[in-house]
């Protein structure tokens, strides 16, 4: 066991028992007793301070916890011993609190904590009033007990296919995963009342990848998945190799990157020219809007403008806007008319690729080369262009300039979203994009190779400002069509509503709009419930900024996002408090807008909706005087 896995252990059983985890001091403690190093040698500035109180209270803990006397000697054996000695495993449940859903996540508990496993239930959506008093606190323990289980469990139902919270869990689980050589927590879906058929927004298939599920259609199916899950963790199998082990498991259904690809492809090649209904059955909005969908509005004069510069040589289209503003949309509808003209189409996200892949340069073109040439069906080939007397960005132009381009008899759009990840890597960015930039204007040369970069479209998706240094002459970001979307206008809003059924005057448009603006996601949102859940706008403008209202999932995601980045939380707890715009530093201003949070005018900041506001500034409020 390395000192991170024992010191991730410990953490847990520590947190269980005192309902505090480690603090920074006695994480340093540990991991450096662990690597046998002295106290001097682990903090020089005061080593005596460091063994008579922080390592006292450490033992202390560690010598409860294990249930018997450790120092700094032996508690490395007593720690080894017990996790021998511990065959439990820990599962979180996750599910959406509605029948069939709960009645199954109680058995499923119960049934997992007969054969002494820990088991930790969660529901999706706040509807218990001990519950809404606490969400800081049931957040905080969302966070906690993902990162100490061994599995996710996940009760997927149609209702939790659009949910944001648990999109957040599966995001965290992701990153969890990257991070760990263990690659725990390890996904287990249940489809409960969910066909293989039903259509998962981008991001829900991306993070199920790989994942084997199991369809619930009755009750029947009950006995037989509780069976198979106890056998699974009694056994200590590997789930992604479970077919090998338990031949029973042939039921279950693994879900492949080429099945995943196959659908996207499928959406894909919808036309464009559906004609919407007036009226059209509502739907919930989920991410990427549906080509042929009938609610979306189309962005004027931004997709004209598009439509044309892709079928320019060598196009390079930017499209800038915070979270839920439609930009993955356009982006598809872009691809979209471009394989219409028999253009060759690749969608890429930035955000689904592993914590591993931004290593360092070499590592995110390999895999940059890898994921293009599998989307075209190509055999990989990456090796043979890539040659050790040549950098990272000489080989992978070579890829594309020897091989990928020269196969393409029509041209090549490659639609590159969420590039925002890269920044989050200032030691590879300024290559990365630096390359993006030589490629656009290799097309414009006009001499060499000019005409085979030609066939090379790009289109880059970013939610927010670029708050790295790039040389003006290597960056991406300031050549092309750059295309910043906006809120919808009330005319927009109204023909939405026109188009969900409701004979809304320019009142109702604007009451809306008051709340939430023109958030093209939160107005179909609030149209979904108004339609289909007989929702009054006067009720929606009474409980929008509670827990218990159509935003409360949205809202939670928000405030658990800001609660992994407390210097986000603190800055965007003055921007809510305050009536005048706050300044802040040009990153953390940045990042709110990104997060969708923010109007951004310099480094000067407003709440973005009264939503935000009244929501943020009431829960932030309970949190800094720690009312329940």
């Amino acid at each position: 066991m390395d000192a991170q896995a024992a010191l991730d252990h410990i953490d847990d059983l520590i947190f269980a028992k005192f309902g505090k985890p480690l603090n920074d001091l006695e994480r340093e403690v540990f991991i450096g007793s662990w690597q046998d190093k002295t106290y001097k040698e682990i903090y020089p500035y005061n080593p005596e301070y460091i063994e008579k109180s922080v390592g006292y209270q450490l033992w202390q803990k560690i010598s409860t916890v294990l249930e018997e006397k450790v120092s700094k000697k032996n508690f490395k054996g007593a720690l080894e011993r017990n996790l021998k000695n511990t065959a439990c495993k820990t599962v979180l449940i996750s599910y959406q609190n509605q029948e069939p859903d709960a009645s199954l996540a109680i058995q499923l508990e119960n049934a997992i904590a007969v054969d002494g496993h820990q088991v930790f239930v969660t529901p999706v959506g706040i509807n218990q009033p001990h519950l809404v008093k606490k969400t800081t606190d049931w957040l905080s323990q969302i966070d906690h007990q993902l990162r100490r289980c061994d599995y996710f469990l996940l009760l997927l139902s149609p209702q939790v296919t659009v949910s944001e919270i648990v999109l957040e869990q599966l995001k965290q689980t992701k990153e969890l995963r990257d991070f760990r050589s263990s690659q725990k927590p390890i996904i287990l879906p249940i489809r409960v009342n969910c066909p293989a058929c039903l259509p998962f927004n981008h991001d829900l298939r991306s993070y199920l990848l790989g994942t084997c599920q199991r369809e619930w259609k009755s009750a029947t199916d009950t006995v037989i998945i509780i069976e198979e899950i106890k056998r699974f963790l009694s056994q200590s199998i590997d789930w992604a190799n479970h077919k090998k082990s338990i031949p029973s498991w042939e039921e279950w259904k693994t879900v492949g990157i080429e099945e995943w690809e196959r659908e996207i492809s499928l959406a894909s090649s919808q036309t464009l020219d559906f004609c919407p209904l007036p009226v059209a059955e509502p739907e919930l909005p989920q991410g990427q809007v549906r080509l042929a969908s009938a609610f979306y509005i189309k962005r004027d004069p931004f997709e004209e403008q598009c439509y044309r510069e892709i079928s320019s040589p060598g196009a390079l289209i930017r499209i800038k806007a915070p979270r839920q503003m439609g930009k993955t949309s356009l982006m598809a509808r872009i691809l979209a008319q471009a394989k219409e003209q028999g253009f060759n189409t690749v969608p890429l996200s930035l955000q689904h690729a592993d914590q591993t892949v931004f290593t360092n340069l070499d590592q995110l073109l390999r895999w940059f080369c890898i994921r293009i040439a599998r989307k075209l069906r190509l055999p990989y080939k990456v090796d043979d262009y890539w040659a050790d007397m040549f950098g990272s960005k000489d080989n992978c132009t070579a890829f594309f300039e020897d091989y990928i381009l020269p196969e393409m008899e029509t041209p090549l759009v490659l639609g590159l979203d969420e590039v925002d990840r890269v920044f989050q890597h200032p030691h590879i960015a300024d290559d990365f994009f630096s390359l993006l930039r030589a490629w656009y204007e290799e097309a414009g040369y006009g001499t060499g190779d000019s005409n085979l970069w030609e066939k090379l479209r790009l289109v880059i998706v970013h939610s927010t400002e670029v708050y790295i240094p790039l040389d003006i002459n290597q960056s991406p970001f300031n050549v092309g069509l750059p295309i910043e979307l906006t809120e919808f206008t009330p005319k927009q809003v109204a023909d939405l509503a026109h188009r969900h059924g409701l004979n809304w005057q320019e009142e109702q448009i604007q009451k809306l709009m008051k709340i939430v603006g023109g958030h093209p996601y939160l107005v179909r949102v609030a149209m979904y419930y108004i339609v289909r859940e007989n929702l009054t706008l006067e009720k929606l403008a009474e409980t929008a900024s509670t827990e218990a209202g159509i935003y409360g999932d949205h809202l939670r995601r928000h405030l658990w996002n800001l609660q992994q980045h407390p210097e986000l939380l603190h800055a965007f707890s003055q921007v809510v408090t305050l009536e005048e715009s706050v300044e802040l530093q040009s990153v953390l201003a940045f990042k709110l807008h990104s997060m969708g949070l923010v109007n951004l005018q310099g480094n000067h900041v407003t709440p973005r909706f009264d939503l935000y506001r009244q929501y943020f500034a009431h829960r932030l409020t309970l949190e800094k005087f720690n009312i329940p």
